[in-house]
C-alpha cells in the first residue's frame, strides 16, 4: 500500500444523497439583505469581524436571483410588504425566510396605532425562523441562522412529496 493511500483509505463518505445534498446546502446559504429599521444595524454587526457569519457558511449577495435566505430586519409597512413579497418570488428554490426582530415578526410597539405597519412578515412571505428582540442582538442573529441550518439539514430534497 502506497503512502497516499494509506493517508486517504479512512476518507470515506456512506450516506443517502438525501443526506449529502441536505448537507452541502446547510453549510452554505447565501442570504439576501432586507434591512428596514434598526435591527437591520444588528444584522450588519453580525456581518462584521467580530461574529464574522462566513465563519459559518454565510455568504451575503445582493440579488434575490442568487439567494437561499432572506433576512427580513425590522418595521414593514404594507407599501413596502408588497416589495418583499415580489422579491420572495425572485427568489431560486428552495428559499428561506428569517424574521428577525418584534416588528417583523409581529408589527412591534407599532402595531396597535399604526395603520401602516403591517402584523408581521408571515402574512405576506411563510417565515421559517423567527428571532425576537428589540433589536436583536447578533448572538440571536446566529443562533437563528444556526436553526435555519438544522432545519435545512433535515429535509429530504429527493423523497419529498410534490403537489398537495
Amino acid at each position: 500500500m502506497g503512502v497516499l493511500e494509506h493517508k486517504f483509505q479512512d476518507n470515506i463518505v456512506v450516506a443517502s444523497v438525501d443526506k449529502l445534498l441536505s448537507w452541502a446546502r446547510s453549510t452554505s446559504p447565501w442570504y439576501f439583505q432586507f434591512g428596514l429599521a434598526c435591527c437591520a444595524i444588528e444584522m450588519m454587526a453580525t456581518a462584521a469581524s467580530r461574529h464574522d457569519l462566513e465563519r459559518i457558511g454565510m455568504m451575503p449577495r445582493s440579488s434575490p436571483r442568487q439567494a437561499d435566505v432572506m433576512i427580513v430586519s425590522g418595521t414593514v409597512t404594507l407599501k413596502m410588504g408588497l416589495r418583499v413579497k415580489r422579491l420572495y418570488e425572485q427568489m431560486a428554490d428552495p428559499k428561506y425566510v428569517i424574521a428577525m426582530g418584534s416588528c417583523a415578526t409581529s408589527g412591534g410597539p407599532y402595531w396597535k396605532y399604526g395603520y401602516h405597519v403591517l402584523k408581521g412578515v408571515d402574512l405576506v412571505v411563510p417565515v421559517d425562523v423567527y428571532i425576537p428582540g428589540c433589536p436583536p442582538r447578533p448572538e440571536a442573529l446566529l443562533d437563528g441562522l444556526l436553526k435555519l441550518q438544522e432545519k435545512i439539514r433535515h429535509e429530504r430534497p429527493l423523497t419529498r412529496k410534490t403537489g398537495t
